[in-house]
Formats: structure tokens, C-alpha cells, sequence
């Protein structure tokens, strides 16, 4: 890029932070949300909440669903 297009740009520099920092964060998110590991101690805490008697038995079969179904498409790669 050169000086004449930066300076052009500048007054775009906090949309194109914006823009990356967003980008960012969703792909942590993603990282995050097809974690193997977190979503088998996801289902260990389940497993504990139903033991305890914590939440009702359909919220934690719900639960359970929408964790298998993410292991699975983990699985099957995306």
C-alpha cells in the first residue's frame, strides 16, 4: 500500500479493526465450539448434573442432543 492509499484509508482503519477483531473471534468461537475435549467435558458435567438431580431430565437429554450432533459433525469433518 502506498502512502497516497494510506492516507486515503486511514478514516477506514477503525471499520477494518472492527472487521478483523470480529473475524477473530468467530474463529475462536468455532475453535472453541468443535473442541473434541470440551464437548466430552461437556457431557461429563451432564453426566454429573443428572446424578445431582441439577436440571430436569429432558433439558439434559436436549443438552446431550445438541453435543452428540456436534461430535458428530466433528466427526464427519464439518
Amino acid at each position: 500500500m502506498g502512502l497516497f492509499t494510506g492516507v486515503l484509508t486511514l478514516p477506514l482503519a477503525p471499520v477494518r479493526g472492527t472487521v478483523w477483531l470480529a473475524e477473530k473471534l468467530q474463529e475462536q468461537a468455532e475453535l472453541e465450539l468443535y473442541d473434541e475435549s470440551a464437548i466430552h467435558a461437556q457431557l461429563a458435567e451432564l453426566e454429573s448434573a443428572r446424578h445431582s438431580g441439577e436440571y430436569q431430565e429432558a433439558e439434559i437429554e436436549e443438552a446431550e442432543d445438541v453435543l452428540i450432533a456436534r461430535l458428530m459433525e466433528l466427526r464427519n469433518g464439518r
